[in-house]
């Protein structure tokens, strides 16, 4: 698996909300849950789960959209309505970043998918991993771990 070149930034489709990643990705995943499909109006939505010490916002002020928690913070461009990154509530030390808001995502490619039994049928990915929900929670460390020793491997 690829990893970005570092840093890395990104930003909203009219580029006034811009960010920045300084770390490299923990996982990459694709989520075929019914909400991220209507977040993102396709058949899954893609992200980069991103150490929060290594993310900034460079410029512009995200607004909240989508769900208002408890559970995750959806942030947005508030002019172009961009759906740029979510953070997860009580879980401060990452950021999902959605990839397609980089610069450059071609290195992009998802580890692991989640909610496949809420996949539409003929939505595929590469994922070398899937779930049909989420990983147990000892499974999250397991999916970083082999996701840390692919991306060494190349």
């Amino acid at each position: 698996m690829k990893s970005p070149a570092l840093p890395a930034e990104g930003g909203c489709r009219c580029g006034q909300l811009r960010f920045r990643l300084t770390k490299p990705p923990l996982l990459t995943s694709a989520c075929h849950c019914t909400g991220c499909q209507k977040m993102s109006s396709s058949a899954y939505s893609l992200t980069i789960m991103a150490p929060a010490d290594g993310f900034e916002v460079l410029s512009g002020e995200p607004v909240i959209g989508g769900l208002h928690g408890p559970m995750a913070h959806h942030h947005f461009c508030g002019h172009c309505m961009s759906w740029v990154f979510t953070r997860a509530e009580g879980m401060d030390w990452f950021v999902n970043v959605r990839p397609t808001m980089l610069d450059d995502p071609s290195w992009f490619e998802p580890f692991m998918e989640t909610f496949v039994g809420e996949g539409l049928p003929w939505a595929k990915t590469p994922a070398r991993h899937s779930f049909p929900v989420l990983p147990e929670p000892e499974g999250w460390r397991q999916m970083m771990a082999a996701y840390a020793e692919a991306v060494a491997k190349g």
